[in-house]
């Protein structure tokens, strides 16, 4: 399986926990009790709710009978969704390389059909060059030739992210980067001067927005650092919005925090100088380097 593949498994993962969740609810039923009727714990019903963990068959089947769905064809498609969601993505090839908490975010982006990201300190993953990734995965690691298969291999899980951006049916990009991402250097000037020549080019693509917030724009509203909102086809499934700790990351689908952060979107976007100037910024900026 390719990143130009959808990334189903997590949707389909997001949305039988979302049926669960409901059905559940619909019964009156507590998390302790329903992880009681398949021997486990309420937050691993919390888990299964949430999408975030695979399901075994026999646990579906005693949750839909607790659940009181004694239709059988409602059961075979809630057991068959159950099974696809199982399936593995391409991106689960890179476990072990990247934060326990990325490989759920590139299935939930492989699969979106809208991407809207602000991005701070670097250019996004989904625009970055080859040698630009380089050069920021290797910044944070202090003994690189220790880590290089590590490094290559993060870079490589980036630049199959990027394949779905130019595929047969490609999502829609609209990525504000902060200006001070296009100056702070990673991996010399010529690196730079080809990262600028990148975005200019993706840029004119009819699937990817480009826009620079600049740095005479000041306490703009997304003060609280880089972020992603995720939409998607499947009329069933809200949006996500996904933002990057440390140690950690959040995913947020609660109808008021995600209205907080689409809001915020639109004001940056509307505040940003428009594509079309912004890309002659980015001429501007090329000949820096």
């Amino acid at each position: 399986m390719t990143a130009t593949e959808s990334g189903g498994s997590v949707v389909r993962r997001i949305l039988l926990g979302s049926q669960l969740r409901r059905l559940r609810e619909a019964r009156g039923i507590s998390r302790e009790a329903a992880g009681y009727s398949i021997r486990a714990s309420e937050s691993k019903i919390s888990r299964m709710e949430l999408g975030r963990v695979s399901f075994k068959t026999r646990d579906i089947e005693d949750l839909l009978t607790l659940y009181g769905v004694t239709d059988e064809r409602e059961r075979t498609g809630l057991l068959g969704l159950a099974k696809e969601a199982n399936t593995a993505g391409w991106w689960h090839s890179f476990n072990g390389v990247v934060p326990n908490w990325f490989p759920n975010y590139v299935g939930l982006e492989a699969a979106a059909s809208e991407i809207k990201v602000f991005e701070v300190q670097f250019v996004h993953g989904l625009l970055q060059t080859e040698a630009y990734a380089q050069a920021v995965v290797t910044r944070g690691v202090r003994d690189p030739e220790s880590k290089r298969e590590d490094i290559d291999s993060k870079v490589a899980l980036r630049l199959e992210r990027q394949k779905k951006l130019v595929s047969e049916h490609p999502p829609t990009l609209h990525a504000v980067l902060d200006e001070g991402a296009l100056h702070r250097s990673y991996g010399g000037d010529e690196v730079m001067r080809a990262q600028l020549e990148h975005l200019i080019e993706m840029s004119e693509r009819p699937n990817v927005t480009i826009q620079v917030m600049p740095f005479d724009y000041s306490g703009h509203t997304a003060d609280t650092g880089a972020f992603s909102v995720l939409t998607f086809p499947e009329s069933d499934l809200s949006d996500i919005v996904y933002t990057e700790h440390l140690t950690s990351a959040l995913y947020m689908d609660k109808a008021q925090e995600v209205g907080q952060y689409t809001a915020v979107m639109d004001s940056l976007i509307s505040d940003c100088p428009g594509p079309d100037e912004s890309r002659d910024q980015l001429r501007e900026l090329r000949q820096l380097y």
